[in-house]
């Protein structure tokens, strides 16, 4: 008796272990599908706020645009040294270029599990991947388009909204067009970095905290901006048969030769002007009246 209950206690205390430890095992796969799903969904959430915030500027594996291919981003910097970047670009040491976004961390931290995960995502084919894309020729704009875009980006013709002119802070080279301002990026080559879709998106919704004030509550009309995308292709394709024009010579010489020219006409004015103070003709009539 006592060594059948023995067996009995032994078999039950194995039964005991063995289902503990079927359920940690229950517990731990269904820690990790909640983890993974929880992953996925912050991934995607973040494929979301990426294409609104960042597809503008970056790609990921398709090639740099204005901004770096941000393709393996995450296993260079880390996932807190990549959230950390999207959080204040200039504390992370980037470029000036890079804009601060103003994301929640919660979304910057989206932002970097859909990085993470679209540079783990395995290529469907390395022979398609590695092969260059291949560009659809893009039409240009009519050339009435193309002069109106001219127009509104040199302030000759005043956008609907009331916004300032592009050249108040942006610069074309261009023997045809007076030289901008030099507070923004130089547009001559956007069209080739960019292409129409992403000019056409900044446009329509810039990131750029700075083009985000002037244009509050000025926004682009549609007209407005397929005619800016015209002229900057346009631009861009011009750029390398054009002379860009010394326009600040151009307009000292103009200053000067405006001051010479005002000088001779005050010269040829004065020239019938009695050389005798006026006060000395008011003391003589004086004196002959006492």
């Amino acid at each position: 008796m006592r060594h059948q209950s023995w067996r009995t206690w032994a078999a039950v205390r194995v039964g005991t272990v063995s289902t503990s430890r079927q359920y940690r095992r229950l517990i731990g796969a269904a820690l990790a599908a909640a983890f993974c799903a929880a992953s996925v969904a912050m991934a995607q959430d973040g494929k979301a706020l990426f294409d609104a915030k960042c597809s503008v500027c970056h790609n990921i594996g398709g090639g740099p645009k204005v901004g770096p291919d941000l393709k393996g981003i995450v296993a260079k910097r880390g996932k807190d040294g990549t959230v950390a970047a999207v959080l204040d670009p200039a504390k992370a040491g980037l470029k000036p270029a890079m804009p601060n976004l103003g994301v929640p961390k919660k979304d910057a931290e989206a932002i970097v599990a859909y990085l993470d995960a679209s540079t783990a995502a395995p290529a469907k084919d390395t022979a398609a991947a590695s092969a260059p894309a291949v560009k659809e020729p893009v039409a240009q704009g009519t050339p009435a388009e193309i002069q109106l875009g001219g127009d509104l980006f040199e302030g000759k013709v005043r956008f609907a909204n009331a916004g300032p002119s592009c050249n108040a802070c942006h610069h074309v080279a261009s023997d045809a067009h007076l030289g901008g301002g030099v507070l923004a990026a130089e547009l001559t080559l956007v069209f080739s970095r960019m292409g129409k879709q992403g000019v056409s998106a900044i446009l329509s919704g810039s990131p750029f905290p700075v083009m985000q004030t002037a244009y509050a509550g000025k926004e682009f009309s549609e007209k407005e901006i397929n005619a800016l995308v015209a002229f900057l292709q346009h631009v861009d394709q011009e750029s390398s048969r054009q002379m860009p024009k010394e326009w600040g010579w151009r307009m000292f010489s103009a200053g000067a030769g405006g001051v010479v020219v005002l000088l001779g006409i005050f010269g040829l004015a004065g020239r019938g002007r009695k050389k005798r103070c006026v006060n000395q003709e008011i003391y003589d009539r004086q004196i002959k009246s006492e």
